[in-house]
């Protein structure tokens, strides 16, 4: 395979993509331990919240509930919050061309705050019809999210920790709106 250089690269889309933080009512959010990919190291900050691309004629919203039961095994929860926009990551170029199906720079994702409404066991993370995405999975504390993922992926979790920070603190203190 020729490498891509910068300018080509440049003119790759972004994949559109979905992104899930679902947090308890303790305001800890869930957080998986992605099964490495296309990682050399293949374990150190590999956790992230779910996420997944839109299919063709789907709604972001649809998207979301399908890549959380497709990824986790459930999707008992209810969104309390959205991204106003889009939030986007490219990937670091040893990943061009090898991730995301080597057809996208990165992702361009809309990313939704659930309210986690069903018990810790009902989590599966060996689906039978999707490939395994997750081999572990913990509640964290959001100030936690960036420090967790990986480098490419940390100002969008920033992003996400200062957006939905003050619906998570409303939370665990009870207040969350239904």
């Amino acid at each position: 395979m020729v490498p891509l250089d910068d300018e080509d690269i440049a003119l790759m889309p972004y994949r559109p993509c979905v992104g899930i933080m679902l947090v308890n009512a303790q305001g800890k959010v869930w957080l998986g331990r992605r099964v490495p990919k296309w990682e050399k190291d293949g374990g150190e900050n590999l956790w992230q919240m779910p996420q997944g691309g839109i299919d063709k004629g789907e709604e972001p919203r649809e998207a979301a509930f399908r890549e959380m039961k497709e990824e986790i095994g459930t999707d008992r929860a209810s969104i309390l919050a959205e991204t106003e926009g889009w939030l986007t990551y490219d990937l670091p170029r040893e990943a061009i061309g090898q991730a995301l199906h080597g057809k996208f720079r990165g992702q361009k994702q809309k990313w939704f705050l659930m309210r986690y409404e069903g018990c810790d066991d009902e989590f599966h993370l060996e689906p039978d019809d999707h490939e395994v995405e997750f081999d572990a999975w913990d509640w964290v504390e959001i100030d936690r999210l960036p420090d967790l993922v990986v480098p490419f992926k940390r100002k969008v979790y920033e992003e996400l920790v200062t957006a939905f920070r003050p619906v998570v603190a409303e939370l665990a203190a009870g207040r969350a709106a239904s």
